[in-house]
């Protein structure tokens, strides 16, 4: 870790005659805690990746830090284990709910939104001129509310209607969330502002990971020039595609192997710089729009 940290000092120093980005912020994926592990997902050791990882975003002038979604693996107990080690960034710091998130018991699904500090499953804050929009991919599914709950029977019917093989472990957006992800999006245009959106399930390109109604997204987004980018996990192996003036992000998930993955997004006028720790990849993505 001593070598991220000063690949980190090099990589920042070497910055200093580049032009400065408007604002950085940091995104992890996939902590994924709990006890167990296993021969790629170390589960239990992401308590020590996570305050490598803390500990580096704390040495920095970062505007926020985002947990992409599946901060443990199972468990309610888990998140005692993970919460007070994020806590301890100094930027503010958020998180979207992943699938994983919800393998409690039935009885503590509820539970689960504000004991990662969520009044809102999906919700947008604004920064320096960019709005982010949080999207909750676990609105429609089978394993995010009691098993006698009418959403799990209506997510049951949704799923059957879908292509035969489609995972039981992906979700969907409602349609009440779309038409307030559109909102925000003409908000957003009316107040000139760029878009980046965080979700847990990827949308594009087309992969076993993707929201079951990926498409409705895609769709929706692609009718916004004010949207820059749309980051998520769930794939652990990492993924990218530009779709419409849109690039679509997955980062690599910090669980697996011994090795941890996490990033420094810099925002530019005419680009996001990616800055990858670990076993995460620098990118530069060019802002077409």
């Amino acid at each position: 870790m001593k070598k991220i940290l000063l690949t980190t000092a090099l990589l920042f120093a070497a910055n200093t005659n580049a032009a400065e980005p408007l604002f950085r912020f940091g995104a992890v994926a996939d902590c994924q805690y709990c006890k167990q592990t296993s021969a790629v997902r170390k589960y239990s050791q992401s308590p020590e990746k996570l305050t490598a990882c803390v500990a580096h975003y704390n040495q920095l002038n970062l505007a926020f830090v985002v947990h992409l979604g599946d901060f443990i693996d199972r468990d309610f107990e888990s998140f005692a284990k993970v919460v007070p080690i994020y806590n301890r960034l100094k930027a503010p710091h958020y998180h979207v709910l992943g699938n994983h998130d919800f393998s409690v018991a039935d009885e503590m699904k509820s539970k689960v939104p504000a004991q990662l500090g969520l009044k809102n499953r999906y919700y947008d804050f604004a920064h320096k001129g960019w709005r982010f929009i949080v999207l909750d991919g676990n609105d429609v599914s089978l394993y995010a509310y009691p098993k006698n709950d009418p959403r799990t029977k209506a997510a049951t019917a949704f799923h059957r209607r879908l292509k035969a093989g489609t995972p039981v472990w992906n979700g969907g957006v409602s349609s009440k969330q779309l038409a307030w992800i559109e909102s925000k999006l003409k908000a957003a245009t009316k107040a000139n502002e760029r878009v980046i959106l965080f979700c847990h399930f990827p949308v594009h390109p087309a992969n076993i990971h993707n929201l079951w109604n990926a498409e409705a997204v895609t769709k929706l987004l692609a009718n916004y020039p004010c949207v820059a980018a749309y980051l998520n996990g769930h794939n652990h192996a990492g993924n990218y595609g530009e779709k419409n003036g849109t690039h679509y992000l997955t980062l690599k998930g910090m669980v697996d192997t011994t090795t941890s993955a996490y990033s420094v997004v810099e925002v530019h006028k005419d680009r996001l710089e990616i800055k990858g720790f670990g076993r995460q990849k620098n990118r530069t993505m060019k802002l077409a729009r």
